[in-house]
């Protein structure tokens, strides 16, 4: 198969990635999210990861949503619910940045974080027939239960 076959192919994943990844990028790049001085001062718990390592996670995060989207997208007829869910999740998570970095509401992060987890957890609920994007987005699902007890953390030491 030549490669504008293969482009072709996979054109949904490709731009799903591209979606996914540029809205995440965009999210926290007009955030000015990462190692501000803001978020320097703050109390974090002792299981905050370093900073070095949300870039790549998000990053890996993002293209399995991209792709998951891709999935959806494919047989969008019969899976317009999922799509539905989906918008939600991706607008919660594009939220939580803002709120938290460039606004420094950690409260508000963790109530749109709360509602994030929720809307993931009925996403997954419905997906469950849906296999491969249910195994794309678990990771995403556990990433964001670690995030929601970290956002708790900040949030309670910092109060």
């Amino acid at each position: 198969m030549n490669t504008i076959n293969t482009l072709k192919k996979y054109r949904p994943e490709i731009l799903g990635v591209i979606l996914c990844v540029s809205l995440g990028f965009l999210s926290g790049y007009l955030s000015q999210s990462g190692d501000t001085e803001w978020y320097l001062s703050l109390q974090k718990p002792p299981f905050n990861p370093p900073s070095w390592i949300f870039a790549p996670v998000w990053t890996v995060l993002y293209i399995m949503m991209g792709i998951a989207l891709a999935k959806l997208w494919r047989d969008r007829q019969q899976r317009k619910l999922l799509l539905s869910l989906f918008a939600v999740q991706l607008i919660l998570n594009l939220l939580w940045t803002p709120l938290f970095f460039y606004f420094h509401r950690i409260d508000l992060a963790l109530m749109d974080i709360s509602l994030l987890w929720i809307s993931l957890a009925i996403f997954l609920t419905v997906a469950l027939k849906v296999r491969t994007v249910y195994w794309l987005f678990s990771p995403y699902f556990l990433w964001v239960s670690f995030a929601w007890v970290l956002n708790y953390s900040i949030y309670t030491l910092n109060i």
